[in-house]
């Protein structure tokens, strides 16, 4: 029977549709993106290309040259050197283009793919994106960081070359608001994080569950909004991602590794997109928000319905996916 579940973060609505769903595997992918060389010529991200990019902002080097490169967006959606100023027109509120727009150029090799990212990568990386949430946030007129990797066409990449991005704005995006007010509203009801709630509920039931370890919990939501919809987070409490310390680090490549891998070998290499969640720079650490990371493979199409409602249709049911993700072979080796 089709079902309704609630995704108790955000309280929004998912219909489980059982009787149309697929079976885990026919959501892999039929169309791969085209194979890209070891070197682009014309990649500005390639090693040799570094003058077709802005002045970089930080590396991370070794003897041989260097491993990962932050550098401005070329065609930023918001930039620093514009006005920090709003105004209104009757009920109509603007305000100037401001904000950081930044690049993070993951790899030398220009037809890397994240899946097979060694962890001391993986590693500099997340390593990266602290250094730059923490020196971002100084700037008192930035309001949210947005940390994000599209991976694949299908998910909105325009250049092969591995790549993330890092966008902060100087207001609230709604769906972060959304969630800062159902967090909050959990927490003075029930005096507890509605995270680490969710998380311990998913630990102790099992079946969603992908990876578990140490710092971090791998798993496909009760009311994912999509197919292999997943969430990373991390089983401390934490409100903001530039609280990550080392051994989470270390910790949060493996799942990364692990999951992507996963999804690589399971899904054919799927198109997806994934996001750091962290609360709003101005705010302090608190006890009722809980930084994650969420992954969403595009494996189906947002359709009529959804954009008509704001309600998802998920035809993939999160035990199925998650026991399918958890039982992918590896080859030895990666």
């Amino acid at each position: 029977m089709t079902e309704l579940r609630q995704n108790i973060l955000t309280r929004e609505w998912v219909i489980i549709a059982t009787e149309r769903a697929k079976r885990p595997h026919e959501f892999a992918s039929q169309v791969a993106d085209a194979p890209s060389p070891v070197f682009s010529e014309s990649c500005p991200f390639c090693v040799g290309n570094e003058h077709l990019t802005l002045p970089e902002v930080m590396s991370v080097r070794e003897q041989n040259g260097w491993k990962v490169r932050v550098v401005p967006n070329k065609f930023p959606a918001l930039t620093p050197t514009s006005e920090h100023s709003s105004k209104m027109l009757g009920i109509r509120r603007s305000m100037k283009g401001f904000g950081v727009h930044e690049v993070v150029v993951e790899n030398p090799v220009h037809n890397k793919i994240p899946a097979f990212y060694s962890q001391a990568e993986w590693e500099d990386i997340l390593r990266v994106y602290r250094e730059r949430f923490s020196e971002i946030r100084k700037d008192k007129r930035i309001q949210s960081i947005v940390i994000f990797q599209n991976h694949g066409t299908m998910a909105g990449t325009s250049v092969a070359h591995p790549h993330s991005q890092i966008l902060a704005t100087p207001v609230i995006p709604g769906q972060v608001r959304q969630r800062m007010d159902v967090a909050l509203r959990h927490y003075d009801e029930n005096s507890e994080c509605v995270f680490c709630r969710a998380l311990e509920e998913e630990r102790a039931e099992k079946d969603r569950i992908i990876l578990d370890t140490e710092h971090f919990t791998t798993l496909i939501p009760y009311a994912a909004l999509s197919p292999f919809h997943s969430w990373i987070f991390p089983r401390k409490h934490q409100s903001s991602y530039d609280q990550i310390t080392e051994e989470q680090i270390t910790d949060l490549s493996l799942h990364l590794r692990h999951y992507l891998q996963r999804l690589y070998h399971g899904l054919h290499n799927p198109a997806y997109n994934f996001t750091i969640r962290s609360i709003p720079t101005h705010e302090p650490p608190n006890e009722y928000l809980h930084w994650y990371l969420t992954i969403v493979p595009r494996v189906n199409v947002t359709a009529g319905f959804e954009l008509g409602s704001g309600m998802f249709i998920n035809t993939a049911l999160p035990e199925e996916s998650a026991r399918y993700l958890r039982e992918v072979r590896i080859p030895a080796g990666e």
